[in-house]
């Protein structure tokens, strides 16, 4: 009786051990299917002995994949047909959903309208309304014919609330006609590099070869937030100008919510017509973080919200996921080949030297020609790596300068940057004169 009462009380005192251990550790694996089952590290068996650790890389890293690397976290619940968010110091892409398809962009498009006025256009330069502007159709300011502007003024109506007769009014003035304007609209997107996009009006209504790409608007937007202008008027709370003949006054107020909605939020565009559905463009900047995120395609109404959560949900993803890293400090280095610890080969500060066949010298030294990409926004799932490759062996003559090689860095092998590797001398051939020189040198040194 004593016995089974001293049982009773083990069983009790054991079940007072684990229970705070189950309850601090949810997670159980069953071992076998029967009464094996972890609790956090421990493994427990019938009749309560603990008879093993848990797995390190199972219970100690959670998420981790095969190859020890983090699982790469994807994104859900978006409603936007079409989406992107990138890193604005160097434009690199994130993340993207349908990020390369050709979409209409709505008023997303006075982004890059903007750009052109500031690049062409002084903002005390007066502009006349014309009779097409005045007859634009809504979203309006309710300019009329003959009125003039200061420029300056205009442009707060243009990015404020999206003024389509504004927008008309101002390319007429810079371009000189409206097509006259879309032509420096589509040489401002070719010179960023961007293949995918074509203007065909400077307010953004549907238009037949209107479009962009979310990758590609995300790339017009980070190159605006780079000009202090751009974002002194795309932040502006409200303004209040008049018209310069008559003294009709305005007043324009901001309607991106974006900008109230997190800290660090600069803009910077939205947009809406019944082809391209609600569009917006947003940038932050908290700390090592600048994004842009693209959202196209965003819903129709009523859901003109939608927009707003896809975009907290992006910036989100990029401030949670991705922290600045030197591209070093991650990199695999592989050197013609092979995988070499970073401490034997210094990109930065490593001459190469070259074996020469038939030349003046028996080696020439060459090195990287081309800057290491600046620390990046990295996510602990994405793998960065060196690949360095060079001749191992020349002939001369070789010319000061000559390509030898290459330094490519990839991101989860997809290319990122590269350089070309030169020599930093010349080694000429062994030729006639040469070896005339070299006799009469020693000759005259007194060397038989």
């Amino acid at each position: 009786m004593e016995l089974l009462r001293k049982k009773k009380l083990l069983r009790l005192c054991l079940f007072c051990v684990l229970c705070p251990l189950i309850f601090e550790n949810p997670r159980i694996v069953h071992a076998k299917g029967e009464e094996d089952f972890w609790i956090g590290k421990l493994m427990i068996k019938s009749g309560g002995k603990f008879l093993a650790a848990a797995p390190g890389d199972d219970a100690d890293n959670p998420g981790l994949g095969q190859d020890g690397r983090a699982e790469k976290v994807e994104l859900q619940g978006l409603y936007s047909y079409a989406s992107c968010l990138i890193d604005a110091d160097n434009d690199r892409v994130l993340f993207e959903r349908h990020g390369s398809e050709p979409l209409p962009m709505a008023s997303t498009t006075k982004i890059m309208t903007l750009i052109v006025i500031l690049e062409h256009a002084s903002m005390d330069e007066i502009v006349t309304v014309s009779k097409n502007a005045a007859a634009q159709p809504d979203v309006q300011l309710n300019i009329r014919s003959g009125e003039q502007y200061r420029l300056g003024d205009l442009v707060y109506s243009l990015m404020l609330e999206s003024h389509n007769d504004v927008a008309v009014a101002l390319a007429e003035h810079v371009g000189g006609s409206v097509e006259g304007f879309c032509a420096l609209m589509n040489a401002k997107a070719a010179a960023l590099g961007l293949s995918d996009t074509c203007f065909e009006t400077p307010n953004g209504l549907d238009a037949e070869n209107h479009h962009t790409t979310a990758i590609e608007l995300s790339k017009i937007a980070s190159y605006a937030i780079r000009n202090p202008e751009f974002i002194k008027i795309t932040n502006t709370t409200s303004y209040q100008f008049n018209e310069l003949t008559t003294n009709r006054s305005f007043s324009v107020t901001n309607k991106n919510r974006f900008l109230y909605m997190m800290d660090g939020a600069i803009g910077i565009k939205t947009g809406f017509t019944g082809k391209a559905g609600y569009c917006f463009v947003g940038a932050l900047k908290r700390g090592e973080h600048t994004l842009i995120a693209t959202m196209l395609a965003c819903g129709w109404p009523p859901n003109k919200n939608y927009k707003w959560s896809d975009t907290k949900k992006l910036m989100e993803y990029g401030l949670e996921h991705f922290r600045r890293v030197p591209f070093k400090e991650r990199a695999v280095l592989l050197v013609n080949g092979k995988e070499t610890a970073s401490g034997e080969f210094d990109i930065e500060k490593e001459r190469i030297t070259i074996p020469v066949t038939g030349g003046t010298a028996d080696f020439v030294a060459a090195q990287p020609k081309g800057e290491i990409p600046a620390p990046l926004l990295l996510a602990d799932w994405e793998q960065p790596s060196i690949e360095v490759s060079y001749l191992e062996q020349l002939d001369a003559p070789v010319a000061k300068g000559e390509v030898v090689g290459s330094v490519t860095y990839y991101i989860d092998s997809v290319e990122y940057a590269s350089c070309f590797i030169r020599t930093v001398e010349e080694v000429p051939e062994i030729d006639f004169w040469y070896c005339l020189r070299y006799v009469i040198t020693k000759w005259n040194s007194g060397v038989q």
